[in-house]
């Protein structure tokens, strides 16, 4: 399996530090974040590169207006609850409704990438549920 730096070559944004502890509690395994688009932008609507460790997912979570992830590189899973997980790698694009839970993360044997696209923080932060098992995830394919 490749190493976090020989990933980052493949990559056209940069691999950022570890997420903090307030985010990083929200995963299983490592995460980093490279901020595009801060959160604190006027716009608010921030835009992040996340990479995420072979193994490592977020909890199952929603959001209230939605999101965008843009997948930059690795392979990795999407998945609503009551339905298939889709695999996902390079160029693919994940549009999630506003409150449709749901988790996202690397497969077992691969880093993975994406751009990840809040639609309106002005609406609220993501609700962070319950963690995506290991015996659920070591099921996926």
């Amino acid at each position: 399996m490749e190493s976090k730096e020989e990933f980052a070559q493949k990559l056209i944004f940069p691999v950022g530090p570890e997420a903090p502890e307030e985010i990083a509690e929200n995963f299983i395994g490592r995460v980093y974040l490279y901020a595009l688009v801060p959160f604190d932008s006027p716009l608010k609507h921030p835009v992040s590169h996340v990479v995420f460790e072979p193994r490592c997912r977020n909890n199952w979570h929603k959001h209230p207006r939605g999101q965008i992830l843009l997948v930059t590189g690795g392979r990795g899973w999407y998945q609503e609850e009551g339905k298939e997980a889709r695999e996902l790698h390079a160029g693919d694009v994940v549009e999630i409704l506003p409150s449709v839970k749901h988790w996202h993360g690397a497969a077992a044997d691969s880093w993975f990438a994406h751009i990840a696209m809040e639609a309106d923080m002005i609406a609220g932060p993501p609700e962070w549920l319950e963690p995506m098992s290991d015996e659920q995830y070591n099921k996926l394919r």
